[in-house]
């Protein structure tokens, strides 16, 4: 199966109504993990990394091997670069293969976010990419740098940035955090509710760890289409290490570490109600 268009499943999810995991990954066993956890629930599946991670995971070397993973893939798979914040990583992904990227300019006012989304979308589609960017603010921040205040999307800026960006997926902000939640987390579900109903493109929920499995039902009947997972991963590899530490050898550590990271992916596929949607992504596309 060779690397699809983030556009391609999401649009499949939007018409029958299931979510989609979009998993970030750190290193070579954690690709290796959510692939074989896609390929075992016949699940289509989203790898990601966000730029600020690339200090830890430079571009140059984990791209290329996520390129690499997806089209050797017996699902479909997109490679998409998360929260994107600089034009020249952004090319540099887009160069790698990347099928996908996001523009994060939720930082910057309305007008502001959508000029240099338009700006770069028209990048990305040089190379038939999808586009994803995000209006409001999540709480938190992907790294765990700074702790952002949440900003809720509004239903009416929602519809002027799609409008105008013509962006093919859209975060939106609905009292969902990064990172790990602080208590219990309290999403707006009738302003999820607003945005599905005025705004037609597929919606992205960002910060899903920590969130319970009735609420990511109740998120994806209401429109999200795109779920992503980094903070659950990283600490399910984490534990299962120190859970079954020493380990006798490295090689008997490396198959470990993708196990677990193949656990978290399953475990979050089920609940997103992708499992066994293979051969319909294959004739959607």
């Amino acid at each position: 199966m060779p690397l699809v268009k983030m556009k391609e499943i999401l649009d499949h999810a939007e018409k029958n109504q299931y979510g989609v995991g979009a998993f970030s990954v750190a290193n070579m066993e954690m690709v290796l993990g959510a692939i074989r956890a896609a390929e075992e629930l016949l699940s289509p599946l989203i790898l990601q990394i966000a730029e600020v991670r690339l200090k830890h995971s430079p571009l140059h070397i984990i791209g290329p091997a996520m390129v690499a993973a997806a089209k050797a893939a017996k699902v479909p798979v997109a490679v998409h670069f998360d929260h994107g914040l600089t034009e020249e990583k952004i090319r540099e992904a887009l160069e790698i293969g990347f099928s996908s990227i996001m523009y994060d300019g939720s930082h910057h006012s309305l007008e502001e976010n959508m000029k240099q989304t338009i700006k770069m979308a028209a990048i990305a589609r040089e190379y038939g990419a999808t586009v994803e960017a995000e209006i409001g603010q999540v709480a938190g921040s992907e790294d765990g740098s700074v702790d952002l205040e949440g900003m809720i999307t509004s239903v009416e800026e929602a519809k002027q940035f799609v409008a105008e960006t013509e962006v093919d997926a859209l975060a939106v902000a609905i009292g969902n955090a990064h990172g790990l939640y602080k208590g219990e987390p309290n999403l707006r579900f009738d302003r999820l509710e607003e945005l599905d109903r005025e705004v037609k493109t597929p919606l992205v929920l960002h910060g899903g760890s920590g969130i319970s499995e009735e609420d990511f039902r109740r998120c994806i009947r209401y429109g999200i289409r795109k779920i992503n997972v980094a903070t659950a991963t990283f600490n399910k590899v984490i534990q299962t290490v120190n859970e079954e530490a020493p380990f006798k050898d490295y090689f008997s550590y490396h198959e470990r570490m993708i196990e677990a990271a193949a656990e978290n992916v399953k475990r979050h596929v089920r609940m997103f109600q992708s499992e066994g949607r293979v051969e319909e992504v294959k004739n959607y596309v």
